[in-house]
């Protein structure tokens, strides 16, 4: 058994956090439009992130951050705010039974007759399409990509997108030089970087969700609000007409973490000697049980963070760097103002540098077989596109589908391959 290198897994679980610390602030802003108290929703994040990331690396031993889901939480926000007779507490019971359902398709194994029949090919597009995901988010979080406008739209005058330029050249010249810890290196100028951006110089309001200074103190403490914990409507939440709600939920909190598990593992190696994600069902309960304490603490369905590649790539593959990951996440029960001194801008680099290591297994797909690279195409363009590993995933196994039967193959389709795409058409139907 290899010994772990406890200065490189401590070090990756700190850069696996700066580029999933975002969700500590967007996830309460997401689901507060929608009911959800703003304090109370992210005490309930900071909840949700630490004791499941801790709980994947004690127990799962992968170095995965679990975290309440984005997507998932702006899907309970639209239908909320479309639905209200629903409530928010209709919906926490919703996540709960949902986490519940999760549970018992991970102990029985379900989950992975599910990943088994998903083609190889749509596995290593995924992996591509969740590479390409990350370094989309890193360009628009550096304003370099700007949603709705074309990239010739971008001003190279623009201070921001020259200091985002510049903090990735820093960023790639410590890894070609080897340097240890060079994500965190490379966070922390990036930080001083964006200092005098909104101060000195430049508006960074555009990205900055309306703040004009890039790197801004906005206080020391917070008190944590636990008026969400265990607030769910159990009852509430069998009602028929919760049950959009709730299958939507279901199918997608089980494909993005499916997705993930998948993308990462064949991204960086993290695999079992069968060729499957490591430790994968002991993941996906993780990732079941992170869903159902969501529904008690108070937000969107936990799931496991394509962010988790950065700390992977910065050398941690234990699950140490979960737990370090974790741990960081509780002192933002009591400090989340201090986030604001590390801007998105900053992690920005690392993320597109992770994109480009994640879309290695490109050329494992045979983009000579149509049959097999038509699929792999719609499923590693549409992750990007939309956002949305599902969607991605999803489209994917029906283009596969449909060409197995066109071209006379209908019998080499496996039965669970059968069954999740009558359940793809009617999720597509809700």
């Amino acid at each position: 058994m290899s010994t772990v290198n406890y200065k490189v897994e401590i070090t990756a679980g700190f850069t696996t956090f700066f580029t999933a610390m975002y969700i500590i602030i967007v996830n309460p802003a997401i689901m507060a439009p929608a009911g959800f108290g703003y304090n109370a929703s992210l005490t309930a994040t900071v909840l949700v992130s630490a004791l499941s990331s801790i709980a994947m690396g004690i127990y799962a031993k992968n170095p995965i951050l679990v975290a309440p889901g984005m997507g998932l939480n702006a899907f309970i926000a639209i239908m909320l705010m479309n639905n209200p007779e629903i409530g928010p507490a209709i919906a926490l019971g919703a996540v709960f039974w949902s986490g519940i359902v999760f549970l018992l398709l991970s102990i029985f194994n379900i989950r992975s007759y599910i990943l088994e029949a998903i083609p190889v090919e749509i596995r290593n597009a995924t992996a591509v399409g969740i590479g390409f995901l990350i370094s989309l988010i890193g360009f628009v979080n550096a304003g370099f990509i700007i949603k709705g406008e074309p990239l010739s739209a971008i001003s190279f005058s623009n201070p921001i997108v020259i200091t985002f330029l510049f903090s990735l050249l820093i960023a790639i010249t410590l890894i070609l030089k080897k340097i240890k810890g060079a994500f965190i290196i490379s966070i922390i100028i990036g930080t001083i970087l964006a200092w005098p951006i909104g101060r000195w110089y430049g508006d960074a309001s555009a990205i900055n969700f309306g703040t004009s200074q890039l790197v801004a103190w906005k206080g020391f403490m917070s008190i944590p609000d636990f008026s969400l914990l265990f607030t769910m409507d159990l009852i509430g939440a069998l009602k028929w007409s919760v049950f959009p709600m709730a299958f939507g939920i279901l199918f997608a909190d089980m494909f993005d973490s499916i997705g993930t598990f998948v993308g990462v593992a064949e991204a960086c190696n993290l695999k079992d000697k069968d060729g499957t994600p490591r430790n994968m069902k002991k993941s996906l309960i993780v990732d079941s049980l992170a869903t159902l304490f969501s529904g008690m603490a108070g937000t969107a369905p936990g799931t496991a963070y394509i962010e988790s590649a950065a700390g992977i790539q910065e050398g941690g593959k234990t699950g140490l760097t979960a737990i370090v990951a974790g741990l960081l996440f509780l002192p933002f029960m009591f400090l989340s103002p201090l986030l604001s001194i590390v801007p998105a801008i900053a992690t920005a680099p690392v993320l597109v540098i992770v994109g480009a290591f994640m879309v290695k297994p490109i050329k494992i797909i045979d983009w000579d077989n149509i049959e097999k690279a038509f699929p792999s195409f719609l499923t590693l363009m549409i992750i990007p596109f939309t956002y949305s590993i599902t969607q991605g995933i999803i489209w994917g196994l029906l283009a596969f589908t449909l060409i197995q039967i066109i071209t006379g193959q209908i019998k080499a389709i496996p039965i669970t391959l059968w069954i999740i795409n009558l359940f793809i058409v009617l999720l597509l139907i809700i």
